[in-house]
This record gives structure tokens, C-alpha cells and sequence, in this order.
């Protein structure tokens, strides 16, 4: 059996991370760390390049992509990311094995240590992501469509989230708007780590302190109860929001808009409405909503390609961000005074 990091992580009491460092010299590591881990190295007879040199010796022709379903994983917008890089991946004449499984080690190891395929797709990056670490440590062709805290010697591709924050606060301001409202994912999306709502809400919060008007967060759960109460609360005991801006699920948003009609209010008369980074199709939902939108397959198709390229040696590490668009569908107004 082939010994991987994972076994010389835990054989010498440390992280992924702490392993790749000491074998690749690119961040310090302390002395007695270090000798732990070449111990373990050696007792295990550990290669770090064994996945690198088995994807070099012929191609197979399918990536692997990892996308962890994990219990809060909102399933229709994550498939369509997977859907966006199998459409891409059959444009170069590759196939996806796909990897949902939460424990990604393991299967990632798998796949690259059998030869079973010439790359790998992550999906969903959390801030902290052990598959970040894994990848950098097999030193296999891969991209990351998403952000790990640490992007060193990874290619990294995402929507400029922190950009499309500020395109949203900067559009209602400029239209008038003084308080401002964010309604934002589940809590459990920003305590686990992921790494796209905790950019958009910070930077929508700091560009809110820098255009000097108030800015209100609410990160209600997908039930009609909580949406509710998330929805009085950015709007104030004064009733004084004028400008939303919803970075959530389809259904959140959709219950939103059926909250404010009940409580009389109009978009864009009363309060100009703004959807980020959607995934789905705003122009559908009554009344029809300006949108960010997060296209999946213009991550994915970059991604699949830079993994691809990196077969040949032609990309080097780097992170690549997508400007953000909007779309207008007549949901912002210029505030009543």
C-alpha cells in the first residue's frame, strides 16, 4: 500500500499543510517538527511526488472534481458548478469522476496515487480547506474554483465577490440610498469556513463605512419564520431601509419579496432590491430583480482549461478573478425623499 501525506500527518502528530512546508522548504518549519516528520517519511517510505509522477506516464482522460455535499450544502446551485465543469471538460474530451464525499483526503489520494485521472476540479473552498494542502502537496494539475486563506502555489479562479459587493452598495448609493441592508447566507456558511459570503459581506460592510452610509446585516436560516424576522430587523423599527441587497438561496430571496409585498412595500417605490452573486435566473421572481450574477461555467470553463495547460507546463500559480457584471431589471429606483 502506498503511504500518503495524510499517513505522514498523522504519524508525525501534524497537519496536511505542516507536512507540505517541511518537504517543499517554501515556509519554515521548527527543528523538532521537522525531524518528526522526516522520521515518519522515512518509516512509511512516503514519495510526496508519487501522485505527480503517476499522472505523468500516461493520460486517462477524466479530472477528478471534488465537491463535498455536506448536510447545509445547498444542492441546485452547487450542481450547477459540477454541470459547468463537465461541459467544459468534454470540450478538451474528458470525462469528470466526481468526489462528494466530506472526508476529501482520502479520495483525492485515491484517484491520483491509482492513476485514475489526469487532474483534479475543487469546488466549494472553504477558507481553510485540507484539499488545498492536499493539492499542493501532490503537485498533480489542478485549479481551485474558489479561495483558500492561503493561495500559495495554487491556480485559483472566482468571482471577485469582494468587487460585486461594492458594484451593489455603490449602485444604491449613488441612487440616493442611505441605509442599506445585506441579507446574507446561513449562519453555518460563515462558522464553517467558506470563503465567498465572508468576502462579499465584509466588503460590502467596509464599502458601506467608506460611502458613510449605514449598513445593516441579517443571515437568516431557510425557513419562512427566520426570513421574517431577518427582514424586520434590516429594516429597522423606523422602517428606514431603502436599499437591499440579498446574497442567499433562491428561496430566501423569493420569500423576501412575498414579505415586503405583505407588508406594503414596493420595489423598487419603497425599496430598491439588488441580487448578488445568484446563480439562478432573477428575471423570473416577482418582480423581476437587478442582478450580480455568479455565472458557473465562466469559473469552471477557466478552470478545467488552466488544469489542463498545466499538463503541458504552460501555467504557473497564480489566482485569476472575475470582474463582476450587473444587469438591470428595474428593480432600483432613486430614493424617495
Amino acid at each position: 500500500m502506498i503511504a500518503t501525506i495524510n499517513d505522514v500527518a498523522r504519524v508525525a502528530g501534524v497537519s496536511i499543510s505542516t507536512v507540505s512546508y517541511a518537504l517543499s522548504g517554501k515556509r519554515p518549519v521548527g527543528e523538532k517538527t521537522r525531524r518528526r516528520i522526516e522520521a515518519a517519511v522515512a518509516e512509511l517510505g512516503y514519495s510526496p511526488n508519487a501522485g505527480a509522477r503517476a499522472l505523468a506516464g500516461r493520460r486517462t482522460y477524466i479530472l477528478a472534481v471534488t465537491e463535498p455535499l455536506r448536510p447545509d450544502t445547498y444542492t441546485p446551485a452547487h450542481m450547477a458548478f459540477v454541470l459547468a465543469t463537465a461541459t467544459a471538460a468534454r470540450n478538451y474530451d474528458y470525462d469528470i469522476l466526481l468526489l462528494t464525499q466530506d472526508e476529501a483526503a482520502g479520495g483525492l489520494q485515491r484517484v491520483t496515487n491509482s492513476r485514475t485521472v489526469d487532474g483534479v476540479i475543487v469546488l466549494d473552498v472553504l477558507a481553510e480547506d485540507e484539499r488545498a494542502d492536499l493539492v499542493r502537496a501532490l503537485g498533480v494539475p489542478a485549479a481551485l474554483v474558489g479561495l483558500p486563506a492561503d493561495t500559495t502555489d495554487l491556480v485559483c479562479v472566482d468571482l471577485d465577490f469582494a468587487a460585486a459587493a461594492e458594484l451593489a452598495v455603490d449602485r444604491l448609493v449613488e441612487a440616493g440610498h442611505r441605509v442599506l441592508g445585506l441579507l446574507g447566507q446561513p449562519q453555518v456558511a460563515y462558522q464553517r469556513g467558506s470563503n465567498y459570503p465572508v468576502r462579499f459581506r465584509d466588503a460590502f460592510l467596509a464599502r458601506a463605512r467608506e460611502r458613510g452610509v449605514e449598513a445593516r446585516f441579517a443571515s437568516p436560516e431557510a425557513t419562512i419564520a427566520d426570513t421574517r424576522a431577518a427582514v424586520a430587523e434590516l429594516l429597522g423599527p423606523e422602517g428606514d431601509l431603502t436599499g437591499l441587497v440579498m446574497h442567499c438561496e433562491d428561496n430566501i430571496q423569493m420569500r423576501t419579496l412575498d414579505d415586503l409585498q405583505e407588508r406594503g412595500l414596493e420595489v423598487p417605490g419603497d425599496v430598491s432590491v439588488i441580487s448578488a452573486a445568484a446563480t439562478f435566473d432573477t428575471s423570473t421572481l416577482d418582480p423581476p430583480l437587478d442582478v450580480i450574477p455568479l455565472i458557473p461555467a465562466e469559473s469552471c470553463s477557466r478552470a478545467v482549461e488552466l488544469t489542463i495547460d498545466q499538463m503541458s507546463g504552460l501555467v504557473e500559480p497564480h489566482v485569476e478573478l472575475i470582474a463582476p457584471t450587473y444587469v438591470e431589471r428595474g428593480s432600483t429606483a432613486a430614493r424617495r425623499t
